[in-house]
């Protein structure tokens, strides 16, 4: 199964919702299951740099099934898979990519950034909440 539209509106509408509550604009990407997009929002503010980022920071998410900050974990340069974040046109190894969950099954990808790393895991974490 994969995200529905109304559950990625859902998802944009939720981290938004915490961004403008810690003030902090920023970009967010819903991606479905396959890794395409199906919702974006630049929130007036975000930085044009950012774009690229959320939308990497899920598709890090969506390729490894799991948060991006995890997948960092395997980017580090003492761990076996250096150099991993060459492959795929680029991984994102920090916070602000997660899997969204629907009945305990992945449906879809959220990215978020534009703040500091700690903030863009907040909004992404509040965003999955469909």
């Amino acid at each position: 199964m994969s995200i529905t539209t109304k559950q990625a509106a859902r998802a944009i509408e939720l981290a938004a919702a915490k961004a403008q509550e810690i003030k902090v604009p920023v970009n967010i990407v819903v991606l479905d299951t396959g890794g395409h997009l199906k919702h974006f929002v630049r929130m007036d503010g975000a930085l044009l740099g950012s774009i690229d980022i959320a939308m990497q920071k899920a598709k890090t998410s969506m390729l490894f099934r799991m948060n991006s900050e995890s997948v960092g974990e395997f980017l580090r340069p003492e761990a076996a898979a250096y150099g991993l974040e060459n492959t795929n046109n680029g991984l994102v190894g920090f916070a602000g990519g997660r899997p969204i969950f629907s009945n305990d099954e992945i449906v879809g990808y959220i990215g978020v950034s534009g703040g500091a790393v700690p903030q863009d895991l907040l909004i992404a974490v509040e965003g999955c909440r469909i």
